[in-house]
This record gives structure tokens, sequence and C-alpha cells, in this order.
């Protein structure tokens, strides 16, 4: 079956699974977003009134005609303006909006450039979230949630989504995830459920690679609704930032266009493995196999995102002897990264890591708000954003990435480094507590962490609890130090702090 495209200026849209591209790349368009612009590029440039526009975006709802105005604002300004500088989007007043310009519609049969390079890539197919609770007023969130999932994931690469119909003919029908996917011509699945209870929430989802019929990841949110449409966006992103890692990690999907060099795709493989051990010798084992891979295969950007990667890593545990040929070798690779695949989020975030460590933060703020625009559920872009920011001196600056790239990736095993960068950011930007509550989170996840345990302990001094400063200083005492704690540029550029962190931790040990 051909699928209709809707083609204006350099934009391609699909309006049967609301995916937007500019100049063959997929743009990152919400869910109300995709129907508003589906309403107007249906009616052929006719005029179409408010409230049908209101009924495309809200079905059933009554929702404030202020709302339209903001959803019309946010597709302007993703869609920019037309080549000769009037507005897509034209304001009948009075009545509503019509869309400007020609509009030309084609078929997949017609289909070229990035849509055709597709079928070679793996596949994933998002199935209707089912509505556990059995009320039917909240069926819409169930759909809603798929839809804005659907919408999310297809701005990766490495991936192709099924579209929103083809997924939602399996609404009704069996569940048996191996004919599913034969039927949809996909790897993977992503199947999951809502459940009600007054004022909560709970998503659970799940990830399950269908050829081999096994479940690769799972997970479930609890959360307040407060206002649904926030909750619906916000896990979309948050599946999305998980499902998106656990493939690249677990199945070796390319960040890229594959070079065809299999011998240094499965070397960068390797180093990955030895990487995400987090110990220096795996660091340096790493690294050999990233140089060796950039040796074979010099177009492979891969190979360069992650010998920048292991280079800041040896750099920020102080696992080197040599920091400044490291980190030319990081910013050198991170460069060349960006050159070979400047639209990939990973570049940016590898030049970003090896700027802050080697007291560029500028250069890293720069680096990590591109990272950001390409990719804006890219966890460790915020991370790397909030951290350059920090290392600046903009504690009050850095709260709210640090924060929303811990939302978005709870689990990374470096997450260690990451809490303490938010607890002193929260401490020195004035908010002691909300720093003491970071760090019982934090201890959560990484009790074996000796930094996290120092700076709890100052918190707790500052505060004046005495007695739970000591323990936690005595604690970090008796841990042993396999890495350094990577806040060398925090306690480097801005000295006041650090001598502030070492009156605190000095009072805790006596």
């Amino acid at each position: 079956m051909n699928t209709q495209h809707l083609a204006f200026g350099h934009f391609e849209f699909i309006a049967e699974n609301g995916c937007l591209f500019r100049d063959n790349r997929p743009v990152a368009i919400g869910a109300r977003g995709a129907s508003l612009l589906a309403a107007l590029l249906s009616a052929q440039g006719g005029v179409v009134s408010k409230s049908a526009l209101m009924d495309a975006v809200w079905p059933g709802l009554a929702v404030e005609e202020s709302n339209l105005s903001v959803q019309i604002a946010a597709l302007r300004k993703l869609l920019g303006p037309a080549s000769d500088g009037s507005e897509w989007i034209v304001t009948v007043p009075r009545v509503g909006y019509r869309f400007s310009g020609p509009v030309e519609s084609r078929t997949d049969a017609a289909e070229s450039g990035w849509h055709a390079q597709t079928s070679s890539m793996p596949a994933i197919a998002v199935l209707p979230f089912e509505n556990l609770g059995g009320d039917a007023e909240r069926q819409y969130l169930a759909d809603g949630i798929t839809d804005d999932l659907i919408m999310a994931l297809v701005r990766f690469r490495w991936f192709r989504v099924a579209s929103r119909g083809a997924s939602f003919t399996r609404k009704a029908g069996s569940r048996d995830p191996q004919s599913i996917a034969r039927e949809l011509g996909v790897d993977f699945l992503v199947a999951g459920a809502i459940r009600n209870t007054r004022d909560q929430i709970r998503i659970s989802v799940h990830l399950a690679d269908a050829v081999k019929g096994a479940t690769v990841w799972s997970e479930h949110y609890d959360l307040q609704v407060a206002e649904v449409f926030a909750v619906q966006d916000a896990i979309a992103e948050r599946i999305a930032a998980a499902v998106e890692p656990e493939l690249l990690l677990r199945h070796g999907l390319p960040m890229a266009p594959h070079t065809g060099n299999i011998t240094a795709w499965n070397l960068v493989r390797q180093g990955t493995f030895n990487f995400h051990k987090v110990t220096q010798p795996t660091h340096l084992v790493a690294r050999r196999f990233f140089r060796q891979a950039a040796e074979l295969d010099p177009m492979l950007p891969e190979a360069q995102i992650w010998r920048a990667r292991v280079n800041a890593g040896l750099i920020g545990y102080g696992w080197t002897d040599n920091p400044a040929a490291d980190g030319k070798e990081g910013l050198d690779a991170a460069l060349r990264a960006i050159y070979l695949d400047a639209r990939n989020p990973y570049s940016h975030y590898a030049l970003a890591i090896v700027s802050a460590y080697t007291g560029r933060a500028d250069q890293a703020i720069l680096a990590a708000e591109r990272s950001i625009e390409l990719g804006s559920s890219f966890a460790l872009g915020y991370l790397v954003f909030g951290m350059a920011r920090l290392f600046s001196g903009d504690a009050a600056g850095a709260r709210q990435p640090l924060a929303r790239g811990l939302e978005l990736n709870p689990h990374d095993p470096q997450n260690g480094v990451w809490f303490s960068l938010l607890m002193l950011a929260l401490f020195f930007s004035g908010d002691v507590e909300g720093a003491l509550e970071t760090g019982r989170t934090a201890l959560k996840a990484r009790p074996d962490w000796p930094a996290l345990l120092r700076i709890q302990a100052c918190c707790h001094m500052a505060a004046g609890h005495r007695e739970q400063a000591r323990r936690f200083a005595a604690a970090a005492s008796d841990l042993s130090e396999s890495a350094g704690d990577a806040l060398g540029p925090f306690r480097d550029d801005n000295k006041k702090w650090a001598t502030r962190l070492n009156d605190l931790l000095r009072e805790a040990e006596l």
C-alpha cells in the first residue's frame, strides 16, 4: 500500500504517522503539532476554523482557545519562514488559519534519499498501549502515549519506526510478538499499558527482540496526573531516551550510515564493552580498540566519538600520565567525528565532554547545546551541558540540565559523577536541603562512590548536622579509591568553592 507524502519547501510530511522531514532528515514535532499540520495541509490552502483545528488536536476535550494559539506559534517556529520570507501558516482574523504555499503530493513509490535508504536499518514498532483500568474516558491517554512515542522514536536515525496506521492495526488482534513482527516487517516491538488509580498513573513498557523472542528492556513509571498533556510528553521522552541507548548498547545499531568495514565496527563494539566497566585497565583496553578502529576505517564516525569519550574519561578520573596529550587526541577525534557526522548528537557530546576536561568550558557549553538541539531527549547532552555550566562557575544554571539528564538516564554506570555535580550545583546555588535530598537518591544508585559521601558530609556540616557529617566523612574514608572524583576542573576553575568544601570536610573529619 502506498503512503501519501505531502511536500512543501524543504519539508515532507507523512500524515499517516505524523512524521515530518526537512531535507530528508526527521524533525521533532509533537503529537499536537502533527495533528495541527495534518489538518491545515488537508484543507489544500482553504481556511480551517479554530473550532475544527481544536477538534483535530484535542478531540472530545474542552480546552481554552489560547492553547491553540500556543500550538500555532510553536508550529510556525518549527517550520520557520518560507523561501520568500512569508509565513507558512496565515491567520484569518476572527475565523481561523490556512496553510499558504504550494503543497505537492507524493507516494512511497517516488521516495528517494533518506527514506529509500531505510530498508537496511533495524525496524521498530510501537504497539497500542493497553488501558488496564478499563475506563473508556482514559483510552485517549493510552492512544496518546502511543502516538507520542512513535513520533519521539522517529527522531533517531539509526532505526526505522513503523507508521501509526500499521501499529494500530494490531490494536484488537493477536499479541504474539513474532507474528506481529512478521506482519509489520520489524525487528523490535515496544508494548505497554497504563493503569489509573485516582490521581496517579502507572505506565509499564517493555522492549522485545521479536526475532529472538526475548525481552530486551522493561520499566515502569509512577506519575501524578496533574496535567495530562504534560504527562504524555514526559512519558514519551523518557521512554524514547531509554529505548534508544538500549538498542545501541545491546544490538550494536549504528549511529551513522555504516561504512561497510565490519572489522572496524567489531573493534568499536569490543571497545564499548570495556568502556562501560569504568576502570582504568578497561578504559585503556577500550582506547586501544577505538584507536585500531579509527586507523582501520578513518571514515567511521563511531570510532572517533568513542576515542574522544575514552580520552575524556581517562583525564576526568585521573587515569592518565599525560593529560595534555590525551586531551589533544580527544579533541582531534571529536572534531573528526563532527566532520564525519555533524547531525549526530553523540559527535557534539564527545566534543563537549573533552572540552569540559581540557579547560574549554565555553566550547563545551556550545557543543552541549548543539547536541540537545539535535536530540531533545538526549540525556548525555543535558548532563554535559550542566557540567560545563558548573565548571564555568554558574551553579544556578547547571541545576536544571543536570536534573533533566539524570531523569532521562537514571541507570548510567557513571551516574556517580553526574549526581556529584548536581549536588554541588544545588549547594552552591543556595539549596543545601535540595543537595542533601539529591545525595540520598544518589547513594541508592552509587553507595560506593566516595565523592558523593564527602559532598554529603559537607552539606550536613553546612546545615549544622555535625554528627551526620562526621558519619559520612568516616564512611568515605573507609572506601577504596579506585578512581578520581572527576571534579578536577570544578576545583581548578572555582577556587573559592573548592576551599569552602575543603574547610567543611576538615571540620567533619575532626
